[in-house]
């Protein structure tokens, strides 16, 4: 009998790659997406979309909608994909035997979700975090004084809402909660893991290349030894199954710290084989997940976009356009065209959402799915 595996969002280029990555290896891929239409819908590896209330109109009505796909479809591997992961990791209980959430969870991916839990984990984990408190506090105040800080939402993506004070400069006066960090100066890296119980199955580590607003939309795979140890102490001592990423700067001395986790995947998942990933989620006895021979990808239509501005605006022209013209789009094959082909269509309520926001595509891709509440009981609403 044909397995199936339920992804939790269509409408991003890492839900193509898992979908096309299970398809290889037989399964039946359904996408629950809350858009109507949305790129994966167009993958000839994609047997069904079926459109789900988002979480923001509703977290329990998204759960619901979650469970009765599993059911009506006999699906045994639910599989979020990006922000959305943080209700999906709720979803365990409304599931019929032998169905499972390739999450941690919601206490413990909740937990890395904030940023002020993940810099009390890795302290526990002895991993290096730079110093690190609740906006508002006496602290707080006297780290902005003697220091330069980042000023971060406890719950954001993308770079929303992050600001960078010089040492003395006033702290804003913030109604949610917010993280004062102490700024590190250096180089800043991103990571992306699979693993199965405190074990790493594999790890890109990438930067970016280029960048639309504070989003990377093209992006170069590089070694780093060091930061593939932190990562590793990280999530052996979290004891972590699944995906799971962090940002991280490395200072002048070589030394990591970690800013940021995403408990989830990020673009580092593009470098990856889609069926060696799709195989360790399956069986994480498989061999592990092998890198892409592409050492840089790009988001075709962002990059074409951000080139575009750097004609008229001003900027780096022509090493864009070298990048463009040079560089694999995350999206494309051959033998199956279309996602890419169709994206400005299949991607038009975002682009339209962006435009109206004046915002770059990708800090208002996930806006309907994201979590920003610190409350768990929350996703019974």
């Amino acid at each position: 009998m044909t397995r199936t595996v339920v992804l939790t969002l269509g409408r991003l280029p890492k839900a193509l790659d898992l979908a096309r990555g299970f398809s290889s290896i037989g399964w039946r891929v359904i996408v629950a997406e809350p858009f109507a239409r949305h790129l994966c819908g167009s993958s000839r590896d994609v047997a069904r979309s079926i459109r789900v209330p988002p979480p923001s109109a509703g977290k329990r009505a998204y759960l619901e909608a979650l469970a009765k796909i599993v059911r009506e479809e006999r699906a045994e591997l639910v599989l979020p994909v990006s922000e959305e992961t943080m209700h999906v990791a709720h979803l365990p209980p409304l599931l019929p035997p032998g169905a499972r959430v390739a999450t941690m969870p919601p206490d413990q991916v909740l937990a890395l979700h904030h940023k002020g839990g993940f810099i009390r984990a890795a302290l526990d984990y002895g991993v290096t975090v730079p110093e690190s408190l609740p906006l508002g506090t006496p602290e707080a105040a006297a780290l902005a004084r003697d220091s330069a800080v980042v000023v971060k939402p406890v719950h954001s993506c993308s770079g929303r809402g992050v600001r960078r004070l010089a040492a003395g400069d006033p702290l804003p006066g913030e109604a949610d909660p917010h993280l004062v960090q102490r700024l590190i100066v250096g180089e800043e890296f991103s990571t992306c893991s699979l693993a199965h119980q405190g074990r790493v199955l594999a790890t890109t580590v990438y930067r970016g290349a280029q960048f639309s607003g504070s989003v990377a939309v093209s992006f170069e795979r590089v070694d780093h030894p060091a930061i593939e140890a932190w990562a590793a102490r990280f999530i052996e001592r979290a004891n972590w199954s699944g995906f799971i990423s962090f940002d991280l700067i490395v200072d002048a001395r070589g030394t990591p710290w970690g800013i940021e986790c995403n408990p989830r995947t990020t673009s580092g998942l593009h470098f990856f084989e889609p069926t060696d990933i799709a195989r360790s989620l399956a069986d994480p006895t498989a061999p592990p997940p092998r890198h892409r021979p592409e050492r840089t990808l790009q988001q075709f239509w962002s990059c074409l976009t951000e080139t575009q501005l750097s004609l008229f605006k001003g900027g780096p022209f022509r090493a864009n356009l070298r990048r463009l013209l040079t560089t694999r789009d995350v999206c494309w094959q051959a033998r199956d065209p279309w996602p890419l082909l169709a994206m400005p269509w299949t991607s038009w309520p975002i682009i339209r959402d962006a435009a109206r926001k004046g915002v770059p595509f990708g800090e208002v891709a996930t806006l309907d799915v994201g979590w920003y509440e610190d409350a768990t009981s929350a996703a019974a609403r």
